[in-house]
């Protein structure tokens, strides 16, 4: 069955045998790696895993995971896409190519440290790196996404057959395209008699909540708004570069939250506007935390202070997104954190005492790491395309229906 909706759906101009296909959808369990660069754009994540069935059959076992960190001067030259005047056409261009072989390193490094052949890998889901995303907001159409690491370069170089470009299917059909997380916490981590909510706080922080014993369209999922990005760029700044983020909130820890300038900065309009709603680097990037320098700066505030306002700013958008959108949709009895600002002590500790009356655990407790999380879930976002399975959520993303998510590039046919 999943082989005939493969047939009817998706053409390979003679590239990729149909029988190559077959077997591999065929298959009781496919090894798949996932990979993933997120908004914080530190370096490329890999995971690989063993995948059986799909949607509400579906089975995952884990088998490893490692991080890549970019070079400083890829990184750098990586945000230079994200800032309009320096990002040109060349550079993109030149950029999803470049890190096409990054992303192919990272799969091949990642096989070869679980002594697992690529021979014996079905498929690589990749998510890429998202240089723009501009969602369907402000009376749009249509919106618009674009994430790069170049899905052929990957597939050439490992031979294995790579389904990225996940985001654009939702965009097309009307959705934000974000957050894609939301399928695949239903998928794997729905309870029967608890209402929890997975929270990720990366660059961009997002949420998705499951009430107890939930369908699909109950899931509320949305992205709160800046995570670790206007953190992170604070520290850069005050540091002069010799720091990236803020380790274990130790900065934050040591200054007092201006809370005019909190109050001033909650007043944004995103925060308070009903899911769907999806964000980016374009709204809480660099030019952002450009603005908050310049605004700390005015009131006086030193490096501590400012980067304790900063992750306020985090903390307050998040626990108001729970207290909007999530108590008033259902029980909520556990929240996950994921993310690097997991490891952000003070930031966790803030959130548990703006949220006392939910239990606050790590992802890890879930029996799979807090850092293969979202590569984990390329991983399955390519096992359910090549299953012909739907794989985006309306309710989370706004899409007028449900789609199949992905774009696939053959690997080598012998």
């Amino acid at each position: 069955m999943a082989s005939q909706i493969c047939r009817a759906r998706y053409s390979f101009d003679g590239a990729l045998a149909l029988g190559e296909l077959d077997e591999i959808a065929s298959k009781e369990r496919r090894t798949v790696i996932g990979l993933m660069s997120g908004t914080s754009a530190d370096g490329i994540t890999a995971c690989a895993a063993r995948l059986a069935g799909s949607y509400d059959r579906a089975g995952l076992e884990f088998i490893g995971m490692e991080t890549y960190p970019y070079q400083k001067d890829l990184r750098a030259r990586i945000f230079e896409l994200f800032d309009p005047p320096t990002a040109t056409i060349e550079k993109i261009c030149s950029m999803n190519f470049e890190l096409g072989i990054e992303f192919a390193k990272a799969a091949t490094s990642l096989a070869d440290r679980l002594s697992l052949p690529l021979g014996k890998v079905d498929l690589i889901g990749s998510h890429g790196q998202t240089v723009f995303h501009d969602p369907r907001s402000g009376g749009k159409k249509i919106g618009s996404t674009m994430q790069i690491g170049e899905l052929a370069v990957i597939a050439e170089m490992t031979g294995v057959t790579t389904i990225g470009d996940f985001r654009k299917r939702d965009v097309a059909a009307g959705g934000e395209g974000a957050p894609l997380s939301a399928y695949v916490d239903y998928v794997l981590f729905r309870k029967e008699g608890e209402g929890i909510a997975l929270q990720n706080i990366g660059g961009i922080a997002n949420l998705s909540y499951l009430p107890p014993s939930c369908s699909e369209d109950e899931v509320v999922a949305f992205d709160t708004g800046p995570g670790n990005a206007v953190v992170d760029r604070l520290v850069s700044v005050f540091t002069d570069g010799r720091a990236s983020f803020d380790a274990g909130g130790s900065i934050a820890s040591k200054g007092k939250v201006d809370e005019e300038l909190l109050r001033e900065l909650l007043g944004d309009p995103f925060f308070s506007r009903r899911p769907p709603k999806s964000t980016g680097r374009e709204a809480f990037g660099t030019g952002y935390a450009e603005r908050f320098i310049s605004m700390a700066k005015r009131r006086g505030l030193g490096k501590e202070d400012a980067v304790a306002t900063a992750t306020m700013l985090t903390v307050e958008t998040i626990a108001r997104g729970y207290e909007d959108f999530v108590f008033t949709a259902g029980p909520l009895d556990k929240i996950y954190l994921a993310g690097g600002g997991a490891k952000n002590s003070t930031m966790v500790d803030w959130l548990r005492r703006r949220l006392p009356n939910v239990k606050i655990e790590m992802f890890d407790s879930l029996g799979i790491p807090s850092e293969a999380r979202e590569a984990l879930y390329m991983a399955v976002l390519a096992n359910e395309f090549v299953l012909g399975r739907a794989s985006n959520l309306p309710s989370a993303t706004g899409a007028g229906r449900k789609v199949i998510l992905g774009t696939l590039v053959p690997g080598q046919v012998a």
